[in-house]
């Protein structure tokens, strides 16, 4: 076996020092939320204990930490209905070439790369001067769709443009009609990228601060609420909710991955019973 070049050692403690900068803060707080009761914000751990997590279920210690994560759901799951939707329309659309197709993509695209500051901003002086009421379900769902749909249709356009209309033409040899075509053809081909986009919008609304700054009204979302708590909470009670939030997330991610796993195995035996009816 021949040894490895010097360059594989130093690309490796490169990328080591890679992951250690990217997942270390989240594990050091993960470390952390677990302090004794008299503990701090900092090391040196005084004891082992769940007493934070414990503390984080009381309502009284945390505010509305409880009533801000049942909002960051809700407007997590309406931006991810209304992504999937919108950006499966659009990939549908931009299939034919159409007047203005071009300039209507980069004014999808722009949404990306103007600061999320100055979209809040402007969506909520726009439900102020026409004398609508700024709330987190519909300036701040407004607002949130800036970031999350040109993901979405970025997605949607990567996978139409590799769809072979072959088996759309097949179908309708058979006598399928155009909704037939989307539903039983279309639909299940592109399901693993529908999984994707639905995993995006959900995510970055979940975690999404500054669009959400200043059009979530009176009612703040969880990535708002641990803002305001980083300001007057002290103790390893915000380390616990930022574990809990954390491991949330990763098992949000594990449903989204199991559901496109099951998917893709009973696409596989489907094909695999059809390759055996034809033998």
């Amino acid at each position: 076996m021949e040894p490895r070049p010097k360059s594989f050692y130093v690309l490796t403690a490169f990328f080591a020092l890679f992951m250690l900068f990217l997942y270390g803060p989240t594990i050091t707080i993960g470390i952390l939320s677990f302090q004794g009761e008299g503990g701090g914000l900092t090391f040196p751990m005084q004891g082992v204990s769940t007493y934070w997590f414990r503390d984080l279920f009381q309502q009284q210690a945390v505010g509305d930490i409880w009533g801000s994560f049942g909002r960051s759901i809700v407007l997590g799951l309406m931006v991810m209905v209304t992504t999937v939707t919108v950006s499966v329309m659009g990939g549908l659309a931009f299939r034919t070439k159409f007047k203005g197709s071009g300039i209507l993509f980069y004014l999808i695209i722009t949404a990306l790369v103007i600061p999320s500051i100055l979209i809040s901003l402007g969506v909520g002086l726009l439900f102020s001067q026409t004398g609508l009421t700024v709330h987190w379900a519909t300036s701040g769902f407004g607002a949130q769709l800036t970031w999350t749909l040109p993901f979405g249709l970025l997605i949607m356009f990567a996978v139409f443009n590799r769809f072979d209309k072959s088996f759309e033409e097949a179908a309708r040899d058979l006598g399928a009609s155009p909704w037939q075509t989307l539903r039983h053809v279309v639909l299940p081909i592109i399901a693993p990228a529908l999984i994707g986009v639905a995993l995006f919008g959900f995510t970055l609304s979940y975690d999404e601060f500054a669009r959400t700054l200043l059009t979530a009204g009176s009612y703040n979302t969880l990535p708002l609420e641990i803002y305001g708590m980083t300001t007057n909470v002290t103790s390893p009670v915000l380390y616990a909710l930022g574990t809990l939030t954390t491991l949330f997330s990763l098992a949000i991610i594990g449903v989204f991955l199991t559901i496109a796993l099951i998917g893709n195995r009973r696409r596989a035996r489907a094909g695999s019973d059809a390759g055996k009816g034809v033998l």
